[in-house]
């Protein structure tokens, strides 16, 4: 036929449904798309599961698995299970007929529309609901295991009387019950006042009543278990006052009842209580009045009583009789957290003993003698000589060691410690081969005493083991390959045909085959696949590097193997290693933690654990459970295989309910205490985590005194580290083998001082005796300075030693060689009543990477000497140093020697020190004229340094500006 339109004449294109092959094709390609997600999953899922079994912590793995399983399907059902019924029962209280408005021809077509699809509208309202209370839910597994395996603290609280297990362990729970109860119920009433709505039980502008009886009934019983429900909150309110945080006085972070608190809000919580259980029985009487005016008026009062009960009381209270006396008011709650404070965090056992802080000016020699046996001197800071380390025993540019050393002892000496670890990004050729197959391990243990330095060197550490592979004191033959370290982050492939690298030496490149029993099988094809998913990469499925034997190593840091295998403890920011017997071991301390203990003030741990060291190197930060805890302990200590990765875990506190609650949760997964090897316990330590939570709480809570509490007048702070580059970062603890006052021999200590609140002169000075195989362990003592004049702290000292003549010399000189000085760990010691301060300095020179130690500078007394070795300032600092043997008095015609610039120099100096010394003297008796005197002595004094600089050496050397009181090689040998 003719086209009659006169359009275009042509093929017509029907749209309609696609083709059979298209609809096949996308079909089959969703089925993929679901079955690979599926996939993904369940690799998540079995690759987990493949660790825990290879590290033998399968336990864990199962009870975590199954306690949030459980706990998803039944908080998840019974969420759903209440918002289901209450939609069916409003479904089923609908009215029989719907007034004819047109509110309800509107809602008609709703009705009609949802009417086929009612069942399946249901199932997926509930189930999406209970999906998303069943994840929530499942997330407070470590709330359900505590309370189900709680055990008691034997402690009761001072207010209620009730055990401390019940706020660490029973009422958090309780309030995660009444609010799964309250959401449960305000979503119900949501739901089945949307479905009254829709099917006319409720109606907003038809005319009539604007409820139907039934769901009036319905919904009031809802309400009236929503108030029923906030009647529990207020009573467990009642409990959680024993627990609430606010601030108070000296401290943020003040927990407990206060005067207000027992006096106010605890009677007015009460009373709500009893408001509520009659507000919620006057909605479930609706049921049979069927009218809203009394539950309305009860609602009401309760609102009211909250605003005037718990919020408007409390307030007149608080103004009108704590204020005027508050201090006497509140002198009991202050005694009852001061107690609470020490004992939950370990310090009520600590020694406080007094000390002038200015020395007894005894005997010169006497003093002399026992300045070489008061402490073993670190010269070699951890945190300094870390570059020193890296330059003359890295040996290839692809190991590498960490920022900050660790501290361990052995035979009895103190020694800095650090692997030889893995840098992969310095390897020359990056693919995935080398990355994940050939460079797979680090190699060896270098150590150096921490008190010498390497005679004939210029500076560098003696070291005690070094070489590659290492030689020195450690066990002939030990394990020297660390497949797990603090910087081994990626993953590695390893047994299988592909050789990796063990290391280079003058001969060519050493191969190796690993032969541990950590990692996980690859040769099982199920695995191969579930791992290339799970860590995407698909080379793993098709890589011919994998075959029989290989194994997949992941999760390498000390730190992340303990915190997975023990997700309920806090993991200390220092995992440190030591070589015992034919291995390396990691040592990880490990704590538990809680923050409901009653009466006990609260801390950060991210905040309180952070000073100069961790601030470098984020790799020494706290991996907390709980960043707010007001109870910590020590009590466990885990070790790391740095070859095989095998982690154990060892009682440590055997005392602590906490711990003792995690066991009962995680039964055989911490051994007892006496499984822990003897030669292992030789290199356990006190924490300084632990140690740093302790004395931020201590620069408060060393008072007992409620009134002197209150008033603030004794408030301690930990100083800021004096060397730092950066302002109002904390000090870090050192540990230090030191003889405190009254003891016999020196004990290996972890040490701090403190100064007051605001002020920089020193307060006190705290050691805990750091080694697990003494008596002592964990003994705290306090030396609160006394002395009528001040005693200059960390930064005070720091700063005056800058100023010396000598030193800013000494830093004249380094910055003209373009060398950097640096001031290491300054160490306080107390000997007699006073304290010795030591500090090594050390010069990092321009053509040199590292830096070595130069100078060190000593303290006693208000007497500050800077030599080039610590003896030598020793001598100084005491009046011991030697002299020349007088003239022979028979020969009238000895002349003296001829002045050379050297000694010219060096008589300048030690005048504009003398003048110095002597103007600070004056200064602090207040003694204007002779501080004036000293000035001018010393800018004389400084003239003639200046013009001695200026000649050349009589002794044709090369000049005073290169010796006098300048290092060897400070003016660039570095």
């Amino acid at each position: 036929m003719p086209d009659r339109g006169g359009g275009p004449t042509g093929p017509r294109i029907r749209v309609g449904r696609p083709s059979r092959r298209v609809r096949t094709l996308l079909m089959t390609l969703g089925v993929l798309a679901v079955l690979a997600m599926a996939f993904v999953m369940f690799a998540g899922f079995w690759t987990d599961w493949l660790w825990y079994r290879s590290v033998k912590y399968s336990s864990v793995f199962t009870t975590t698995l199954w306690t949030k399983i459980g706990l998803f399907f039944v908080f998840g059902l019974l969420m759903a299970l209440a918002v289901g019924v209450n939609i069916w029962l409003a479904h089923r209280l609908r009215p029989p007929l719907s007034a004819m408005s047109m509110e309800q021809q509107s809602l008609d077509r709703y009705r009609m529309g949802v009417a086929p699809y009612k069942k399946w509208i249901l199932f997926g309202i509930t189930a999406l609901i209970g999906l998303i209370a069943g994840a929530s839910a499942s997330g407070q597994w470590r709330t359900w295991l505590m309370w189900v395996n709680g055990v008691s603290f034997n402690q009761k609280d001072p207010q209620f009387h009730l055990d401390v297990s019940f706020y660490a362990f029973d009422l958090p729970w309780y309030r995660f019950l009444v609010g799964f109860g309250f959401a449960a119920t305000i979503l119900s009433v949501i739901a089945a006042a949307l479905t009254h709505y829709l099917y006319g039980g409720l109606r907003v502008t038809s005319p009539g009543a604007r409820a139907t009886a039934a769901a009036t009934g319905h919904l009031s019983v809802l309400l009236g278990l929503f108030v029923a429900l906030k009647a529990v909150a207020y009573w467990l309110d009642r409990y959680g006052l024993a627990v609430k945080s606010s601030d108070f006085k000296a401290t943020d972070n003040w927990t407990g009842l206060r005067y207000v608190d027992a006096n106010a809000y605890l009677p007015a919580k009460t009373i709500l209580f009893c408001i509520a259980v009659i507000c919620a029985l006057l909605f479930f009487a609706t049921l049979w009045r069927r009218t809203w005016q009394l539950p309305l008026i009860g609602f009401g009062l309760l609102v009211l009583s909250a605003l005037l009960i718990g919020g408007l009381y409390p307030a007149i209270v608080q103004q009108f009789q704590v204020k005027p006396n508050e201090q006497a008011k509140e002198t009991s709650y202050i005694e009852k957290n001061i107690e609470a404070t020490r004992k939950a965090y370990g310090i009520d056992g600590v020694k406080i003993d007094e000390i002038s802080g200015t020395g007894n000016g005894g005997d010169a020699k006497q003093q002399r003698d026992q300045a070489d046996s008061v402490a073993s001197y670190r010269l070699n800071d951890p945190n300094v000589v870390s570059p020193t380390f890296q330059q003359l025993e890295q040996e290839r540019k692809y190991y590498q060691f960490p920022t900050t050393l660790d501290i361990d002892r052995y035979n009895g000496q103190d020694t800095i410690i650090g692997l030889r670890e893995l840098n992969l990004d310095r390897v020359d050729k990056k693919n995935w081969i080398n990355q994940h197959f050939i460079y797979t391990h680090g190699y060896g243990a270098i150590a150096a005493k921490g008190t010498e330095i390497q005679p004939g060197s210029e500076g560098s550490p003696a070291f005690t083991e070094q070489g590659l592979p290492t030689t020195g004191t450690f066990n002939k033959g030990y394990e020297q390959r660390i497949y797990f370290g603090e910087k081994t982050t990626q993953y590695s492939i390893v047994g299988g045909s592909q050789k990796e690298l063990d290391y280079e030496e003058a001969g060519g490149q050493k191969t190796y085959q690993y032969k541990g029993n950590g990692g996980i099988d690859l040769s099982n094809p199920l695995n191969r696949a579930a791992y290339a998913a799970a860590f995407s990469e698909p080379q793993m499925l098709y890589s011919g590097a994998i075959g029989e034997g290989s194994k997949i190593l992941y999760n390498r840091t000390p730190k992340e193997r303990v915190e997975a295998v023990a997700p309920w403890l806090t993991i200390d920011g220092d995992a440190y290693p030591t070589v015992i017997g034919k291995r390396v071991v990691w040592v990880v301390d490990a704590y538990t933690t809680t923050n409901g203990y009653p009466y006990a003030s609260r801390t950060t741990l991210g905040d309180t654990t952070t000073d100069a060291l961790t601030d470098e190197d984020s790799a020494r930060t706290v991996v907390a459970q709980q960043n707010q805890v007001n109870y910590i302990r020590n009590s466990v200590k885990a070790t790391v295989d740095a070859y095989d990765g095998s982690v154990n875990l060892y009682t440590w506190d055997e005392k602590d309910p906490v711990l003792k609650t995690w066991k009962k949760a995680y039964p055989g997964t911490v051994k007892a205490k006496a499984d822990i090897p003897a030669e292992l316990k030789e290199h356990l330590r006190y924490p300084q985590d632990l140690f740093k939570v302790q004395r931020e709480q201590l620069g408060i809570y060393h008072v007992t005194n409620a009134d002197q509490f209150y008033n603030a007048s004794d408030v301690w702070q930990v100083p800021n580290d004096p060397t730092s580059r950066k302002d109002s970062i904390a000090v870090p603890p050192y540990y230090l083998s030191l003889k405190m006052p009254g003891d016999d021999q020196q004990r290996f200590s972890l040490t701090t001082t403190f100064t007051p609140s605001g002020r920089p002169n020193l307060a006190a000075y705290m050691a805990v005796d750091a080694d697990a195989n003494s008596d002592e362990y964990g003994t705290m003592r306090l030396l609160r300075v006394t002395g009528e004049s001040e005693v200059d702290g960390p930064v005070q000292w720091q700063s005056k030693l800058s100023s010396m003549p000598a030193v800013q010399e000494f830093t004249r000189n380094a910055e003209t060689s373009k060398s950097n000085m640096i001031f290491g760990n300054l160490l306080a010691v107390p000997m007699d009543a006073g304290f010795l301060y030591v500090e090594p300095i050390y010069v990092q020179g321009s053509n040199a990477e590292y830096p070595l130690l130069k100078k060190v500078a000593v303290s006693y007394g208000g007497t500050t000497a800077f030599e080039d070795t610590l003896s030598q300032a020793l001598d100084k600092v005491f009046g011991a140093e030697e002299t020349p043997p007088p003239p022979d008095e028979g020969d009238d015609t000895t002349e003296p020697p001829p002045a050379t610039g050297d000694t010219t120099l060096q008589q300048a100096l030690d005048d504009a020190q003398e003048a110095y010394e002597a103007g600070q003297e004056a200064l602090k008796k207040g003694d204007w004229e002779a501080y004036g005197r000293a000035q001018q002595d010393l800018e004389e004094a400084l003239q003639r340094a200046e013009e001695a600089q200026a000649q050349p050496d009589n002794t044709g050397g090369e000049g005073a500006a290169n010796g006098g009181d300048t290092p060897e090689g400070s003016s660039g040998s570095g």
